[in-house]
């Protein structure tokens, strides 16, 4: 078919250019963000008395017939098409006649595209932030549920101290409620209409480009037309955002694949969630968890392929730029596909809390506050400290934990101790007895669940 441009031209594309060129079999995608920007485009025309009201009445008409038939299954979207712009005015055009050729009165394909894209953009990071919110909702109801869920804390995948099953979800709560940030602030720096800005210099016409963004629900319009058609800055930092998001799943799911291994024992995954082995009968495998974690690297490699497209790309628009479609439409579909899964499978997750607390005991785990507990009663912690070490190793010896010794066991390594020691390093204790604000303690686990109440709760007003 003619193409939009082809005035210029003698001959027509190569077939093989031409597939090369087009960019209809991903573009159409963004077949209802061309449709709803061309509305707003012909209303502002007809506003300021570039098209007739009636012409505009015509336009719109055909446009919202058009995105019906595509949304019913009547007009399929083909590779006859250079590209969604193409098909939608072509199709306009064969409805409504010469009237459909004002379409584009004020606008080139390069500005259309920049709000093609920013259109479709906003609308996907709402999706994200309904999915971290959903994902957040699930870790707080793990955090109200298990806030005396004792477990070992790690660093160095060593046991460390105890914490509770509450803390350890409430350090996911606070990872994706900065990832939910980021995408409120990614969602306000890019919220400027490019619509208006022409190939790169804007046109002649007298345009009313803050009523256009207006309409289309924009903060205002861009302020310079060169960089309104060759600004990519807002996907390479959404590509970022989506990055840490999936670092911060796959953190995760590195954590429930070692929960759920044999020798943890921490979680059962949900069977919805879990998948055999086609050989070992015996096996459960995380397969959602292990995909997660592997198509974390799809998404970076997304970042890093647009940084890298972008990098020698001179003012202004060039083709080059098309490159960033694909690689964002599979990384936003990505990041949601493993924020709606993951939520699925933490939500299902059983935790076996016996496992964890008994984990937590023959880890050595409340270590720290026996050596508290010497220093409370006159030992210098350095002392202290290698009286401990003492304890820890008489007990790797015995096969057992430091809640196992008896009090002339402990009386042997050091006099200082008193009956009071098993109080000082129950579980309940060592971990009850940190109530500053952050700590795993109850008091102050529950001053940090009504904190994060709140912050759902202002999404509500």
């Amino acid at each position: 078919m003619a193409q939009l441009w082809g005035g210029r031209f003698t001959k027509e594309t190569d077939k093989l250019v031409y597939n090369f060129n087009a960019s209809i079999s991903f573009d159409k995608r963004f077949y209802e963000q061309d449709i709803r920007g061309s509305i707003a485009h012909v209303s502002m025309l007809a506003k300021q008395g570039i098209l007739t009201e009636e012409e505009k009445r015509q336009i719109i008409e055909g446009l919202e017939g058009i995105r019906r038939d595509v949304e019913n299954g009547l007009l399929e979207i083909t590779d006859e098409y250079e590209d969604i712009h193409s098909f939608v005015e072509a199709n306009l055009i064969d409805r409504i006649g010469d009237v459909g050729k004002k379409l584009h009165t004020g606008r080139s394909r390069n500005d259309q595209v920049a709000l093609d894209m920013k259109l479709y953009t906003r609308d996907e990071i709402t999706e994200l932030d309904g999915l971290l919110r959903e994902l957040l909702e699930v870790l707080l109801k793990l955090m109200k549920e298990n806030t005396e869920t004792f477990m070992p804390g790690f660093t160095h995948l060593q046991k460390a101290q105890p914490i509770t099953l509450a803390h350890h979800m409430g350090a996911y709560f606070e990872m994706f409620k900065r990832d939910r940030q980021r995408m409120k602030d990614i969602y306000q720096r890019m919220n400027l209409c490019p619509l208006g800005a022409g190939a790169l210099a804007g046109t002649t016409y007298p345009l009313d480009r803050d009523y256009t963004a207006q309409l289309l629900g924009f903060d205002g319009p861009t302020l310079n037309s060169m960089d309104s058609v060759s600004d990519r800055d807002y996907l390479i930092e959404l590509l970022s955002a989506m990055s840490t998001i999936m670092m911060h799943l796959s953190r995760f799911s590195e954590e429930v694949i070692i929960w759920n291994s044999n020798e943890y024992q921490f979680v059962e995954i949900d069977d919805a969630y879990s998948t055999g082995s086609s050989i070992m009968p015996q096996k459960k495998n995380p397969d959602i968890a292990e995909l997660v974690r592997g198509k974390t690297g799809r998404v970076y490699g997304a970042l890093m392929s647009l940084l890298t497209t972008m990098k020698g790309i001179p003012l202004a628009y060039n083709k080059d730029m098309q490159e960033d479609k694909e690689l964002v439409f599979d990384a936003i579909d990505t990041t949601k596909g493993c924020l709606a899964l993951f939520t699925g499978m933490l939500q299902t997750m059983k935790f076996n809390e016996a496992r964890m607390e008994e984990s937590a005991k023959h880890g050595f785990t409340n270590a720290t506050d026996a050596a508290d507990y010497l220093v409370n009663h006159g030992v210098p912690f350095r002392d202290a400290h290698g009286i401990v070490g003492r304890l820890v190793l008489y007990c790797i010896e015995k096969n057992i934990a430091l809640d196992d010794m008896t009090l002339e066991e402990y009386r042997e390594i050091s006099p200082v101790f008193e009956e009071d020691i098993y109080s000082a390093i129950s579980m309940k204790n060592c971990v009850e007895m940190r109530n500053t604000i952050g700590a795993p303690g109850k008091a102050a686990m529950e001053k940090v669940i009504a904190a994060e109440e709140a912050y759902l709760a202002e999404d509500c007003k």
